[in-house]
């Protein structure tokens, strides 16, 4: 497996971020050595939060709450998922799948004998971290999740499939902007709703080698305008996006992991592997929905409430997991990456859940 590693020196200067690395090496299916960084903050004897990132973006997500979780005594430990922010980048399409982030990120919790835990997670850290939960139930006492899920469609139709499939094929090339404006048709993702305009997310990020990862993560963190983004495109699609006057703050952070292009395979990969139609997945899901199903350690639902790809999440969770029952399930607003826009609220919220549930 052909690994790459980015240079320190990549994240320089970037504000906010201050935490000391800490890097442990696993083993991939074929011997290598993978190298996944994470950040440990706060006191040593303190409740352990473990926070989990999604895509496009890295643990860099989580700067602003980080201060606000350690105030009220919490240990904060967040890695980066291979593949983005500090830690190593599989650089081939074949080399990621569901099932690997969850192999790889089980060894990376074991070495570091991580217990007693509270889990949250969101976007793909909720998915992954999900099938975690279910694989080391021991080391986990009570979980938190927020505009993510577990998904899992077994029943959906042929012509659905069929459909899907046929789009993600197809020649129709897409920008940034038809993307988003599928996306925004969207109102949440589960059974066959969503399926068709997530499908346009899962086209545009493969096929575009040089994924405009920074500017994808500001505009859902920050307010932007739509000029703004279209100038910033146009001096990267030219060469010059990294000394563009349009780059902002926000773009440059979630950026820096990524040098060239052939850094990005993870965000371009990982979501196709989002099972919205049966895959090689079908099995590992059901089995992860069947372990929750019994799962009766406290467990929340922290959502925004409007973010379009995950409204609603929470019906399922609170239908079926009896470690629901009783706890204080909450939308905060705040959008798809509320752990920016929504620091410190969402930091109280999961303070006080670790609180009562102690």
């Amino acid at each position: 497996m052909h690994i790459l590693r980015t240079a320190d020196s990549q994240f320089g200067g970037i504000p906010d971020y201050p935490f000391t690395p800490h890097y442990t090496v696993i083993k991939t299916h074929d011997g290598s050595d993978l190298r996944i960084h994470h950040i440990d903050e706060g006191p040593k004897d303190g409740p352990v939060i473990l926070c989990m990132h999604g895509q496009p973006v890295w643990s860099y997500l989580y700067a602003r709450m980080i201060p606000h979780l350690v105030k009220a005594g919490i240990r904060v430990v967040a890695p980066d998922l291979p593949g983005y922010g500090k830690s190593d980048k599989p650089a081939a399409r074949e080399d990621y799948s569901y099932q690997r982030q969850v192999d790889w990120m089980n060894q990376w919790l074991v070495q570091n004998d991580f217990r007693n835990l509270t889990f949250f997670g969101q976007d793909w850290g909720g998915l992954i971290g999900l099938r975690m939960v279910a694989d080391n139930d021991d080391r986990f006492d009570r979980v938190a999740i927020g505009n993510t899920g577990l998904p899992y469609n077994p029943n959906a139709s042929e012509s659905t499939i069929a459909r899907v499939k046929a789009f993600r094929a197809s020649p129709k090339k897409l920008t940034m902007f038809s993307m988003a404006r599928e996306i925004s048709k969207m109102k949440g993702l589960g059974g066959d709703s969503g399926i068709d305009q997530f499908a346009y997310w899962q086209k545009y990020t493969w096929e575009t080698k040089d994924l405009p990862v920074g500017i994808i993560a500001s505009s859902m963190m920050e307010s932007r305008s739509k000029l703004g983004i279209a100038l910033e495109l146009f001096t990267g699609y030219i060469g010059l996006r990294k000394i563009s006057p349009f780059r902002t703050r926000l773009t440059k952070a979630f950026e820096a992991p990524f040098p060239t292009p052939a850094y990005k395979m993870a965000t371009r990969a990982m979501p196709s592997q989002v099972p919205t139609i049966p895959d090689q997945s079908l099995q590992a899901q059901k089995k992860a929905w069947e372990f929750f199903e019994k799962f009766t350690k406290p467990f929340i639902c922290i959502g925004a409430g409007n973010d379009p790809v995950s409204n609603g999440f929470e019906k399922t969770w609170l239908k079926k997991v009896p470690g629901t029952k009783g706890q204080a399930h909450t939308n905060i607003g705040g959008g798809h990456f509320f752990q920016w826009s929504k620091a410190e609220e969402l930091s109280k919220k999961l303070a006080e859940f670790i609180r009562v549930n102690g």
